[in-house]
């Protein structure tokens, strides 16, 4: 027996209690336990961990190759990982650069992962951890998960679709534009005031459309116009049927984006030799 408050509790009957007890949902249905931040912590740490491994591959190189990740150069795993969509191009190192038309798909998700310099993964990682808790908390871990992953898929495909083929991009940018636009959508929902998140939105857009910041404008505006759209259908799926609509709106968007690299991919190589 278990001593309470008020007299003594058999185990097992408090056991049996909490299985047949309704738990307790955010307003968009997700668990509670995104109060704890974890999935963002994870995040932090995994594109943190990323930039390391890449330093620590350029210091092999030398000390110059570690400063010229530290300032925003490419390491070899820049090379293998973010956004290239043009033909096969053999480099003087002798390592072979193949795209995403070549079959290297897998950059559409890692590049979300890398970063060029210590300024790039700072900015990036104090806004994911700033917004990223905030919108873990009110839509639970899974959800603000599939809406990160997604939102960074959409900004690479968006650069897949639109960028200079022969341009290297990566970042977790296009995600964090994403939660930018899911949040918009999430506080009008609670009925918030969305002053401050206008404010650091738009003078995110300005910086991103200034001449010469080598900013990935297709990354930036692919991933915010996703968070919109997946932050809508969060937001304002009806409560019956919540959960369905909701997970139908991520598996859309999915397909939607897989529709566009494919068709991505055959007007590439209808244009140039891919190898």
């Amino acid at each position: 027996m278990n001593q309470a408050s008020v007299g003594w509790q058999c185990p097992n009957c408090v056991a049996e209690g909490r299985k047949t007890t309704r738990q307790t949902r955010t307003a968009f249905g997700g668990s509670m336990s995104g109060s704890a931040g974890l999935v963002t912590k994870i995040l932090v740490g995994l594109n943190v961990g990323v930039f390391l491994i890449g330093l620590a591959l350029a210091f092999q190189a030398g000390g110059v190759g570690a400063q010229n990740v530290l300032l925003g150069g490419a390491s070899p795993l820049h090379l293998f990982g973010a956004m290239y969509a043009g033909p096969v191009m053999p480099l003087s190192d002798g390592f072979v650069l193949a795209g995403v038309a070549s079959g290297d798909y897998w950059r559409l998700f890692t590049a979300m992962f890398l970063h060029y310099g210590i300024i790039h993964l700072a900015f990036n990682m104090y806004v994911l951890w700033v917004i990223g808790r905030y919108l873990e908390r009110d839509l639970g871990p899974g959800r603000f998960l599939a809406l990160y992953v997604i939102c960074g898929l959409a900004g690479n495909v968006a650069t897949y679709l639109f960028a200079d083929p022969m341009s290297l991009s990566a970042g977790a940018s296009g995600a964090i534009f994403g939660l930018f636009g899911a949040m918009v959508l999430v506080n009008r929902k609670l009925s918030r005031d969305n002053s401050g998140i206008y404010t650091l939105l738009i003078l995110n857009l300005v910086i991103t459309f200034i001449p010469g910041t080598n900013i990935s404008i297709t990354g930036h505006l692919g991933g915010l116009i996703m968070g919109l759209a997946i932050g809508f259908a969060i937001s304002y799926a009806p409560r019956d049927n919540r959960t369905v609509v909701q997970v139908c709106s991520f598996v859309g968007a999915l397909a939607l984006m897989a529709a566009a690299v494919v068709w991505r991919t055959g007007d590439l190589l209808s244009q140039v030799p891919i190898g």
